[in-house]
């Protein structure tokens, strides 16, 4: 049984009071005070957003014993809205058909850090969550006992109930809810042994699940307020561009329209980082009465544009990606022993360079905002994963206080990292504001694929120095990017191998990229995963046992002290999917490859069977073991793992932004080709460490390996390696 205290710091603290009727209400700072220890990941988890690490959230019981928990981080369909609440219900020890969850909006006093992203929310969560579950049982319990004038250790609690069995009496929570609110909070309480959880890891539905399949009124698009109007945005054709002339007037004059003008989103000397990201500020909006009446009229429009800066060309880009890989760096990220004498004196060096091109996001739901400006205040509501950095950035452009600033979050219908950066946000405020009027922003598809914020292009090298006895001295990776290297220094094969050497470079472009659900990690594991499968052929092992070589190297005898993972944690989901998969015993005419990841503080393993069909794949079955610690709602976990296999599946097959002078030259699903249902894996089959480990990140960590490894079956299949992403050319067949 874990003891913990409930008071941190100044910022860790509970606030308990009593609501009408005879209830109680409880606020607690869910992780301002219980962040987990520091970790070889922390420098993955410092490059994000800092709004990406705290939450708060509310906990009331009303007098009929009904438990309300607030739901304060954005619901992309991660399922933090239900596993969030079912962790505080845990410790509470309620029934879960008794407890109701509600999306909070962001508040800025009572909450913080309100943020979906970078798979944090249980991690982070974890520890403070049971915290505010337990202290509330802990209150009610020492209410019942001064009620009943028993001692505190009589007392027992199941299902929403405090028993005294020596008397044989029972009591409700919420018939103590009342007294427990004037109970002083306890400076250390009790949780429970993972062994006795009753709502942790036991299957739960979506919270949502009724609302979702009924159509009920959840998502952005959905929201409706009274004299709202439409509002649809036409930005540059092309990345580089600024507006240099329009005629409005046919626009205008058709029916429904109600206005028609220019704004900027970003004017010129205006400084803030996140308003820097936008990267079209000049934008002719058209608002009206109806979506169809609005697009129409958008389609009136008459605009000329011109060059600002010279619009980039994918091709042109690649080529400079490679000058940048044949370019030394001043300063490699990290290097140990004497990588340079290695490849020197080796007896066989393997060299192999990957590609993956600019990705868009595609969510389900286009982006889309609700604003109503007022002189001095902006009511905001829609489908956001930084909330508060919206807040922020309506506040500096429209000059109105940032109290006075509210955000409403509904469900989002897919994030991925799209809707982290708010730029939608800001313009459906703007509008508002123009036409005096409470506003709703819709994007078309061709406008949010051509408006993206993307997933980095990225090109890496690696080279193994193999000795006359196949054994692996030397080890280089040099990674560049468009804005970012998608190289990880300390993560593996770093400390496996005594002469290892890390560099990063990148290459700055007007083309706008951001995070992409598993950011880096989403590109850089299938081309070190894939290489690694060479190095073993090479080294003539069996890519598992090469592997698992590495890995006992790393934990018996390691290199540096700076390795990001555990390599006992590693190698523990390589040799369960190799159980479970029966690596090695394959059919005739099966393919297999296999593939090892760790990301968000999670280690996955995926073993990949593929049967030819001519030139066409068929993904017969995914076998992936996942160590992600205690999985709090297995569900809701099995639903994150198979379809960040699908995700990477598809676009390794498929996915591919280019653009030619600044233009993307993909705008709908028509050129821009997504797996089909027919090319989904057949079966998928997960396999889940029981290890106890407090639970770490799952919304991303199972998309990046399954590339390398389809990649690495489609080797055996076909006997040739697939070193560019995508791996389909033509759009059928394999490239």
């Amino acid at each position: 049984m874990t003891v913990l205290k409930t008071n941190h710091n100044r910022r860790s603290f509970l606030k308990v009071s009593t609501l009408a009727g005879g209830g109680m209400v409880l606020g607690f700072s869910w992780l301002a005070g219980c962040k987990p220890e520091a970790d070889a990941t922390a420098a993955e988890t410092m490059t994000m957003p800092e709004e990406w690490f705290d939450i708060n959230g509310f906990l009331k019981i009303g007098d009929n014993g009904i438990v309300t928990i607030m739901s304060p981080n954005p619901e992309i369909g991660q399922n933090v809205k239900t596993a969030m609440p079912m962790i505080v219900a845990e410790e509470l020890d309620v029934d879960w058909k008794d407890v109701v969850v509600e999306q909070a909006g962001l508040d800025t006093e009572n909450f913080s850090r309100q943020v979906a992203g970078g798979s944090q929310s249980i991690r982070q969560g974890w520890k403070s969550l049971r915290m505010a579950g337990a202290t509330a049982r802990r209150m009610l319990l020492e209410a019942a006992a001064q009620q009943w004038e028993v001692p505190l250790s009589e007392l027992t609690t199941a299902s929403g109930r405090i028993l005294h069995e020596a008397s044989g009496r029972s009591i409700g929570y919420g018939e103590v809810a009342s007294a427990a609110a004037g109970i002083e909070v306890p400076e250390e309480i009790e949780l429970k042994a993972p062994q006795d959880f009753k709502i942790i890891g036991v299957p739960t539905k979506n919270v949502d699940g009724r609302k979702i399949a009924t159509g009920a009124p959840l998502f952005g698009l959905d929201y409706e307020k009274e004299g709202m109007l439409i509002a649809m945005a036409q930005h540059a054709p092309a990345f580089g561009m600024k507006l240099r002339s329009m005629n409005i007037e046919a626009a205008k004059a058709m029916p429904g329209i109600v206005d028609v003008f220019k704004i900027e989103t970003k004017p010129e000397g205006m400084e803030h980082r996140r308003l820097n990201n936008l990267a079209f500020s000049d934008l002719v909006a058209v608002v009206g009465r109806s979506t169809w009446e609005v697009m129409k009229a958008k389609e009136a429009l008459e605009l000329e544009w011109e060059v600002d800066t010279p619009g980039e060309t994918t091709d042109l880009i690649n080529n400079e990606l490679d000058k940048l890989l044949a370019t030394g760096v001043e300063e490699p990220s990290r290097k140990d022993g004497d990588p340079e004498a290695a490849f020197r004196n080796a007896a066989q060096v393997i060299e192999r360079t990957y590609s993956g091109p600019f990705l868009a996001h595609n969510t389900m739901e286009p982006m889309n905002f609700f604003a109503h400006v007022t002189a001095d205040r902006a009511e905001l509501a829609g489908p956001v994963q930084t909330p508060a950095a919206l807040q922020n950035m309506v506040s500096v452009r429209l000059n109105i206080p940032e109290e006075n600033v509210s955000v409403m979050m509904t469900r989002m219908g897919g994030g991925f990292g799209r809707r982290l950066y708010g730029h939608f946000g800001v313009e459906a405020a703007l509008i508002s504001q123009q036409v005096n009027a409470p506003v709703k922003l819709i994007y078309s598809r061709a406008d949010d694929m051509t408006q993206g914020t993307y997933r980095p292009s990225y090109k890496v090298t690696y080279r193994a120095a193999l000795d006359a006895d196949n054994k692996l001295i030397g080890f280089h990776v040099k990674g560049t990017g468009a804005h970012e290297s998608p190289v990880f220094s300390n993560r593996y094969p770093a400390g496996t191998v005594d002469n290892y050497l890390a560099e990063n470079n990148s290459l700055e472009s007007n083309i706008t990229s951001g995070a992409w659900r598993a950011p880096r990690s989403n590109f850089i594991a299938f081309a070190e995963q894939s290489f690694l499968d060479e190095v073993a052929e090479a080294a003539g092992k069996d890519p598992i046992d090469f592997r698992l070589e590495l890995f006992e190297r790393a934990s018996s005898d390691p290199v540096g002290e700076k390795n990001d993972y555990d390599p006992e944690r590693y190698a523990g989901v390589l040799k369960l999917v190799k159980e479970k998969a029966g690596w090695g015993s394959e059919k005739a005419g099966v393919h297999r490859g296999v593939s090892a990841y760790f990301c968000h503080n999670s280690y996955v393993a995926q073993v990949v069977d593929v049967v030819m069909n001519g030139n066409k794949p068929s993904i017969e079955k995914v076998w992936c073991a996942v160590d992600c610690g205690i999985v709090v709602n297995p569900e809701g976990a099995l639903n994150q793992i198979e379809g960040g296999i699908v995700d990477g599946i598809g676009h390794a097959l498929y996915g591919r932004m280019s653009f030619r002078e600044g233009r993307p030259e993909q705008s709908n699903f028509d050129t821009y080709r997504l797996i089909r249902h027919s090319e989904a894996p057949k079966a998928i089959e997960v396999f889940f460490v029981d290890n106890g480990i407090d639970p770490t990140g799952l919304g991303e960590p199972s998309l990046p390996p399954v590339a390398a490894a389809l990649a690495n079956a489609l080797a055996r299949a076909t006997g040739e390696r697939l070193y560019s992403q995508p791996f389909v050319s033509d759009q059928d067949v394999l490239g």
